[in-house]
């Protein structure tokens, strides 16, 4: 088996990422209508020095687009709401923590998704609750 073993693509996990949404409670997906979930191995440049990263490793995942309590009727037409996951950062931070792979993409995602509708961490943690209690067998 650890012969064949091997960390996930930029597709096999953007995969994953769609699959831990799919987990989320339903309320809580219904409010994301048009959000795009995008991976890639590292953030941009422009990124790295908006947010002032050090390393191209200081960042799991990125919310881009106008939050739900930024937004107005009165907008304009705009990009859609994206969420970044960063596959080679979220791959080091799954290698050095006790938690699996598909945790860590959801809680990653939950965060994001949190910075969309300006939710608290005690708000987040909670989606999370939810999701892992569904995750359960039985």
């Amino acid at each position: 088996m650890w012969i064949t073993a091997k960390s996930p693509s930029l597709a096999e996990l953007e995969q994953m990422a769609h699959e831990m949404f799919a987990g989320l409670p339903e309320d809580f997906r219904a409010l994301c209508e048009g959000l795009i979930i995008r991976v890639d191995d590292f953030p941009t440049e422009e990124v790295m020095n908006e947010i002032g990263a050090e390393t191209e490793f200081d960042l799991l995942g990125l919310f881009q687009g106008v939050g739900l309590p930024q937004q107005s009727h009165d907008d304009i037409a705009r990009l859609p709401n994206m969420i970044w996951l960063y596959r080679r950062p979220i791959l080091d931070y799954w290698a050095e923590n006790d938690e699996t792979l598909g945790h860590v993409v959801r809680h990653v995602l939950v965060h994001e998704i949190g910075h969309h509708f300006g939710l608290s961490d005690e708000d987040m943690e909670a989606i999370e609750a939810e999701a892992e209690e569904d995750a359960l067998p039985g």
